[in-house]
C-alpha cells in the first residue's frame, strides 16, 4: 500500500508565500559590440523567457559567514551562496544559470526585487518541495 502524501503537499504549499519567477535565457547575443570609431563597447543583453511563475520560498541557507577581524573589528557577511528556493514540486525543474525574481516576499521585505543567479537544482527534494541553491546578482 502506498503512501499517500497529498495532504501534506498541500498543507506545506500553503506555507509557500513568496511570488517567485524563473527565467530562462534563450538566446545569448555575445558580451557586446565594439564601435571602431569612438572604441566604445555597447552590450548586448540576453533574451529572457518566462519558465514559470508561483508561490514558493527564499530562505537563508545557515548562518552568516564569519569575517576575519579587520583592526580589530569583527563582521559576519553573507557567503557566496547563503540563499535557498523551495519550490513545489508541480513547477517545472529548474536549470543551473537560470535567473529567480522574487517579485514578492512577505517574511522579508528585503528580499522583494531581488535577483538570484540558479547554482545548483539538485540538492534536495522532499514530499512536498524541490530545494534549489542561489547566488544573489545584486
Amino acid at each position: 500500500m502506498a503512501l499517500d502524501l497529498s495532504g501534506v503537499r498541500r498543507a506545506v504549499e500553503k506555507l509557500l508565500d513568496d511570488e517567485l519567477q524563473i527565467w530562462r535565457i534563450t538566446k545569448s547575443t555575445g558580451s557586446g559590440t565594439l564601435n571602431e570609431v569612438t572604441g566604445t563597447l555597447t552590450q548586448n543583453s540576453d533574451e529572457h523567457l518566462l519558465a514559470w511563475s508561483g508561490l514558493g520560498a527564499v530562505v537563508r541557507q545557515g548562518p552568516l559567514a564569519s569575517v576575519p577581524p579587520l583592526s580589530g573589528a569583527i563582521a559576519s557577511l553573507p557567503a557566496t551562496t547563503t540563499y535557498q528556493a523551495l519550490i513545489p514540486l508541480s513547477a517545472p525543474s529548474a536549470m543551473p544559470d537560470d535567473m529567480l525574481f522574487v517579485s514578492r516576499s512577505m517574511r522579508d521585505a528585503a528580499l522583494t526585487g531581488r535577483k538570484f543567479r540558479i547554482a545548483e537544482v539538485a540538492i534536495g527534494t522532499f514530499s512536498a518541495v524541490r530545494v534549489i541553491l542561489l547566488e544573489p546578482l545584486q
